[in-house]
């Protein structure tokens, strides 16, 4: 049978595509009812997030724990009572007491409450925290309502923040005061000592002569001789470095000591190591105050310490004493300029103890370096980012954070170098860019650090052990093979709180030769001596003093005559 033509035949039924659209309708419906009744499921945990949240997670932490997860009640407070702490500040500022009084009430809830949890190391619950919860959560939308915006609690918060900031500073200042006042005083019966040798320096012309004798001997420019500094104020301090350094030395007349002090100490000074025999060694004793050179107008750091004085202690007549004491701390970089004469120095620190020979010092190689020092970079926390602010662009620029530290005690000064070098100049520098203490806090390390900055020689680290006047676990080892042991830190050896363990390392160097040759320990204590009428006197403290002669007038009642030895009555 032939076919239709086109145009006369019956259209195809599409039943394929009509299957296809219902399937996809029934998809879509499904898909629907589904989406609304799991929306419907969750509706009432976001009605009420603060309180329905977790339940169970809450009840299995502590306080602390709660406190650190990002969705606890207790966190939730914490944040609260912060924020309204800002505001309490801000409606203070204002005036507006009404405000702050409901404030800090509820501070002082939140306070207790969290206090509560963290004594029952419990979590909050959800009656204890919504209350508070809520009440602060009004009293911060009342005192923002108040035009306490973002932009004013920013510029108040921010003048309080430099505030608080002055307040660390200065307290970081007394602190460093303090310790400083503390690590340098010495014992009541010192004093005592002091005072008879001031005298015997006023009363005896002898020692005078004999002190200009040593200041212009041509021994103490010699540059074949080994010449040690020291710049101290306290006399046994810097007696049990002499004496520890000459005890110790092959060739003890070949040492010269250059010892400056303050001008209050200095006819003390002058007078024992006049009075006292150091086997040979040249000992020169001068005053600050002869540096007449050393002024405001030319060292920064007077200046500086000048101003620093006179604002923590005032007008005070005794300031300038306490200034000087600041100042002697700072003298290591004027060695150069103090001894222009000499070429080489070693430089010891007055809280150290010599064990062995140091004239080896005086042959070592520092190639063209200028000081020669122990690095102490062992530990971690002893490079340069411990000591400086490498956020200013002015040290980070220049220095490497990671760079070995080192530190002042035994250090060996090439002073032909130092002079090449100018190091005098970069301290000033230094000390001129630091003038506000944005760089460094105090003390001389970090200037140290900036002025030899790659002109430090490492040495070998048995020339010099530290750490025994704070850390109580040194190596015995370590102590025994030492050249010299620093008792840096606030336990120095002379006050009653230093480590017990290392107080015999620097007691057995307070003795030397008395008059008829005899050892006297300056701490032993002695029965009472007689006085002057043969009768036995009782006292509480009594201790002999090395070698010590005291003028005619003084001797009776203090001295034994036939030993030459100082009872000292404090």
């Amino acid at each position: 049978m032939p076919r239709r033509a086109t145009d006369f035949r019956r259209p195809v039924r599409n039943t394929f595509s009509r299957w296809i659209c219902l399937l996809a309708l029934f998809l879509i419906a499904g898909s629907v009812l589904f989406f609304i009744q799991h929306y419907h499921d969750q509706e009432p945990n976001v009605e009420q997030p603060i309180l329905e949240i977790n339940r169970g997670f809450h009840e299995k932490r502590n306080l602390t724990e709660e406190i650190l997860s990002p969705r606890s009640h207790a966190r939730q407070l914490v944040e609260q009572m912060t924020l309204a702490k800002a505001y309490l500040v801000l409606a203070k500022e204002h005036n507006n007491l009404h405000l702050a009084g409901e404030l800090s009430s509820q501070i002082r809830n939140c306070q207790l409450l969290l206090s509560k949890a963290a004594k029952q190391d419990q979590p909050l619950s959800i009656d204890e925290a919504e209350p508070v919860i809520r009440s602060l959560s009004s009293l911060i939308y009342k005192a923002q309502d108040m035009h306490y915006d973002v932009a004013t609690t920013l510029v108040t918060m921010k003048s309080h923040i430099e505030a608080l900031q002055n307040r660390v500073t200065a307290a970081t200042i007394q602190s460093t005061v303090f310790a400083q006042l503390i690590a340098e005083s010495v014992a009541k019966n010192i004093h005592c000592v002091e005072m008879r040798l001031m005298s015997q320096w006023l009363n005896d012309e002898s020692l005078h002569k004999e002190a200009n004798r040593i200041r212009n001997s041509p021994r103490v420019v010699d540059n074949n001789l080994c010449h040690f500094c020291i710049f101290s104020d306290n006399i046994l301090a810097v007696s049990v470095v002499v004496n520890s350094t000459v005890w110790n030395a092959e060739h003890p007349k070949q040492l010269v000591f250059h010892i400056i002090t303050s001008e209050v100490k200095n006819g003390a000074m002058q007078a024992w190591f006049i009075s006292n025999d150091f086997k040979g060694a040249t000992i020169e004793i001068q005053s600050i105050g002869e540096l007449s050179w050393l002024n405001a107008s030319y060292s920064p750091v007077v200046r500086q310490l000048h101003g620093s004085v006179k604002s923590f202690f005032g007008d005070s007549e005794g300031s300038s004493g306490r200034e000087y004491i600041s100042s002697l701390n700072h003298l290591r970089f004027y060695i150069p300029e103090i001894y222009p004469q000499l070429e080489r120095v070693a430089f010891l620190d007055d809280d150290v103890v010599v064990q062995k020979d140091l004239t080896p010092l005086f042959s070592l190689d520092l190639h063209g370096k200028v000081n020669g020092a122990v690095e102490t970079c062992l530990e971690a926390f002893h490079r340069y980012y411990k000591y400086l602010n490498f956020s200013s662009p002015l040290i980070s620029s220049k220095f490497d954070p990671q760079a070995c530290a080192w530190t002042f005690g035994l250090n060996v000064f090439d002073l032909i170098a130092w002079r090449r070098e100018n190091v005098t100049a970069r301290y000033h520098f230094w000390q001129e860019q630091n003038s506000n203490g944005s760089l460094w806090m105090l003390g001389t390390i970090a200037p140290g650090l900036l002025s030899f900055y790659g002109l430090t020689e490492a040495l070998d680290r048995r020339w010099h052990v530290l750490g025994l006047g704070y850390n109580p676990n040194i190596d015995n080892r370590l102590i025994d093979m030492a050249a010299v042991i620093h008792f840096n830190g606030n336990l120095k050896p002379w006050l009653k709180l230093s480590i017990e363990r290392y107080r015999h390392l620097w007691e057995r160097n307070c003795s030397t030769a008395s008059s008829d040759g005899q050892q006297i320990d300056a701490g032993k204590r002695l029965p009472c001596s007689s006085d002057v009428t043969g009768k036995e006197t009782r006292c509480k403290c009594r201790r002999i003093v090395v070698g010590l002669q005291l003028p005619q007038s003084s001797r009776g009642f203090f001295t034994n005559s036939r030993k030459r030895r100082v009872c000292i009555v404090c």
